[in-house]
């Protein structure tokens, strides 16, 4: 299913720590073209492969199910720009959408490494503009492809480690199952970041509290 990117779509993703039997994670895919993104999309939605597409922007939506609880995943499935200073621009609002970030690459092409790679550091530098830290997975996907591989899984892993992303290697050709666990993860991630970000707003709280506090006992 195909929806529209409008700001209800994030607003309602925060509810997700608040209601306990239903969440929602807005998911951003990013990467050059012909690296499999739709595939790896659509493998997730429908458990289908299907190999050929056109480079355009679509937000889907689907429900599934992680440890019984009922999980809306919003996935934009962003297209890729590119030409002088803007190769692979990121735009400000894709950001402020997004809940978490997933990076696919093709290991048989060592120019979309590259994409991935000045991507995730355009975030990094992004991430005061931010409300917080969004989880990042890089996926270097046509693992099916070995006889054609350009980019080590080594290289891969590095990459994520430096960066502070988790990382997959998978086939979005040859299963389900590993395009899944991506998902899954991506999810984990975010439950993981707000739960971390609730707490510092919580303690900063405090914070503010006791100051307000010995704030006043001081001109007592």
């Amino acid at each position: 299913m195909v929806v529209q990117v409008n700001q209800r779509t994030r607003s309602s993703s925060k509810t997700m720590e608040g209601n306990q039997q239903r969440a929602e994670a807005n998911i951003l895919l990013l990467g050059a073209e012909n690296v499999g993104k739709s595939a790896l999309t659509v493998r997730f939605l429908t458990r289908r492969f299907i190999g050929e597409y056109g480079d355009i922007d679509s937000i889907y939506s689907h429900s599934d199910k992680i440890d019984g609880r009922d999980i809306g995943f919003n996935i934009w499935d962003a297209s890729y720009s590119q030409g002088g200073d803007e190769v692979g621009h990121i735009g400000e609002r894709q950001l402020q959408w997004a809940d978490g970030v997933i990076m696919v690459y093709s290991i048989c092409d060592r120019a979309s490494f590259n994409v991935v790679r000045q991507q995730v550091q355009r975030i990094r530098q992004a991430k005061n503009k931010l409300s917080g830290a969004v989880p990042i997975i890089i996926v270097g996907n046509k693992r099916d492809l070995q006889h054609r591989r350009t980019v080590s899984s080594e290289e891969g892993r590095l990459l994520a480690l430096s960066a502070d992303c988790g990382f997959f290697e998978i086939s979005a050709a040859e299963t389900y199952h590993g395009v899944l666990l991506v998902f899954h993860e991506m999810f984990e991630l975010i439950r993981e970041a707000r739960a971390l970000k609730k707490g510092t707003a919580g303690f900063r709280g405090i914070v503010r509290s006791m100051s307000a506090v010995f704030g006043r006992k001081r001109t007592e």
